[in-house]
């Protein structure tokens, strides 16, 4: 996985006056958690995080902190002004080595669905997956394959497993379907046939096993 690097100077106070002072100044306070020791305070400009936040894409963090120490580290939680959008509070935690970490990858569909090629729309119920496992084999995005998908079919989280992480949603849980449209075209004979189960893994038919739109992302 890609890493960022965000230079960063330790606080030494963390009072509220001490961090608008810090927000005045165009740095946002930040937090490092999962140390053996207690909780890291640092700081950093703002505009150091627009590659982090502002993308699609996912990324691990190198903080690199005054005096020369360097920390690997995840972004966790962000906090932004209800008004500005300005970023207000930061917190990461910490990367190790033997330690899974939980984080939310990107998905890429891969190919032009068979549904769609006769009139019907994709629709995406996740753009992303929440995975587990370690830092150093959690993939930049996960690809779906949606080639075989006909309409009225739906791709579950089942279809992207992998030894290199955990999912964490529900078996059932959808990825994306293919939904009918007002531009259906005639079916030629090969797609009337039934698509033999095993060309088309984790998917059903039967709207009844499908996952309300949302629920579980």
């Amino acid at each position: 996985m890609k890493s960022i690097t965000i230079n960063g100077s330790k606080r030494e106070s963390v009072g509220k006056k001490a961090t608008k002072a810090l927000r005045n100044a165009g740095q946002v306070p930040c937090v490092l958690y999962g140390r053996d020791a207690e909780p890291l305070h640092f700081s950093a400009d703002e505009i150091a995080f627009n590659d982090l936040v502002y993308t699609p894409d996912v990324h691990t963090v190198e903080i690199k902190l005054a005096g020369g120490e360097k920390i690997d580290a995840i972004l966790q939680d962000i906090q932004f002004h209800p008004v500005t959008d300005a970023i207000l509070h930061v917190d990461f935690y910490q990367i190790q080595e033997d330690r899974p970490i939980t984080m939310e990858i990107p998905i890429h569909t891969v190919g032009v669905a068979r549904g769609v090629k006769n009139g019907g729309v994709l629709r995406y119920n996740l753009r992303r997956l929440k995975v587990r496992g370690l830092a150093k084999e959690l993939p930049d995005f996960i690809e779906a394959n949606v080639t075989k998908l006909k309409i009225g079919q739906k791709l579950y989280v089942t279809a992207v497993e992998s030894e290199e992480y955990t999912i964490q949603h529900p078996d059932n849980t959808v990825i994306c379907q293919v939904r009918t449209s007002r531009n259906i075209v005639a079916l030629d004979e090969e797609d009337e046939d039934e698509v033999p189960a095993d060309e088309v893994p984790s998917t059903e038919t039967d709207d009844v096993a499908a996952v309300k739109e949302g629920e579980d992302s």
